[in-house]
């Protein structure tokens, strides 16, 4: 018996070492670099225990706003040379992990070199995780965390989505898209963004009419979250979907939503979310007083705030990679 027990106890240990071990491990960066961040993620949860998308998504924010581009392996998460090595700290330069916590510092030795360096994207994403994890583990406490962390409201609900987004997919190569109608549609469109509007008062117009018959599927252009859905006066039913990179793409003047379709829901290119109608200019349920079309307008968040941007040129490139696509 004892024996058995003794046995259990070994085999035990082993496996606590052989998991530690591998744990511990360095990443080594592979040729793709979605796969390189999701491995530091996955390696930063089990040391941290804060759940690899809540991770993914901050660094995804945290990318958006600094604009690093999508295909770097880099980790774009990261403090002040001061946060980093802590405020008494006299050496900004600190690369020693035992005095960095000594003052308080954010930084860590993520892959065990007996350096914390923020140059490192091993050492830059478990620093940033053990700043997360040291307010507690829970979905109130993650929120309180990033909100102290990035000093605002929206990068909480944004992050939040784009976890649910990884989540889903259970990656983080997530960046393709999709042109809002089918091709084989009765579709024509051309620049509009930019020209006067007068219902409602003297305005521009912030998006690209797409006409097209009644009815016509519209698809979702890019991986996300529908933020908002139902009626609006100037809009008609109307669909605004966030994506990973910050983008927030609206559909309006529908005649109807796709079954299922709910704020909340994760989206991917091609899906069909709704149909094309000529709804909005007037209280709810005001249809027709302009021939059917989609409009489709882009925003971006930067972090600061939101703007349009004209999405002419976007529609453009989604349609012939659409077409390339169907060779």
């Amino acid at each position: 018996m004892k024996n058995n027990f003794s046995k259990h106890i070994l085999c035990l240990v082993t496996v606590l070492i052989l998991w530690t071990n591998t744990v511990s491990a360095n990443v080594k960066a592979p040729g793709d670099p979605a796969k390189y961040r999701k491995a530091l993620y996955l390696k930063t949860a089990a040391l941290t225990g804060v759940p690899w998308t809540i991770l993914a998504g901050c660094d995804q924010y945290a990318r958006n706003i600094t604009g690093t581009a999508p295909d770097s392996a880099a980790i774009s998460l990261n403090d002040t040379d001061r946060d980093w090595v802590g405020i008494f700290n006299q050496n900004i330069h600190d690369r020693d992990p035992v005095s960095i916590a000594f003052f308080g510092g954010a930084g860590k030795d993520g892959n065990g070199d007996g350096e914390a360096n923020p140059g490192d994207p091993e050492d830059r994403i478990l620093s940033f995780a053990d700043q997360i994890a040291a307010y507690g583990p829970g979905e109130q406490n993650n929120r309180i965390a990033i909100w102290n962390y990035f000093h605002r409201g929206k990068a909480v609900e944004l992050i939040e989505d784009f976890a649910r987004v990884f989540e889903k997919f259970n990656t983080v190569a997530l960046t393709g898209h999709d042109f809002p109608l089918p091709l084989k549609a009765n579709y024509d469109y051309e620049s509009t963004w930019g020209a006067r509007r007068g219902w409602g008062g003297l305005r521009i117009h912030e998006g690209t009419d797409l006409f097209a018959d009644y009815g016509t599927p519209v698809h979702a252009t890019a991986y996300g979250i529908i933020e908002m859905i139902g009626w609006n006066k100037y809009g008609g039913w109307r669909i605004g979907l966030r994506d990973l990179q910050g983008n927030y793409h609206y559909f309006a003047h529908l005649n109807g939503y796709a079954k299922g379709i709910h704020q909340g829901m994760v989206t991917e290119p091609g899906q069909t979310i709704g149909y094309v109608g000529s709804s909005g200019y007037g209280p709810k349920g005001t249809m027709g007083k302009f021939p059917p079309h989609l409009h489709y307008g882009f925003y971006h968040d930067n972090g600061i705030t939101e703007y349009s941007i004209d999405p002419y040129p976007l529609l453009r490139v989604w349609e012939r990679q659409e077409k390339q696509k169907k060779k």
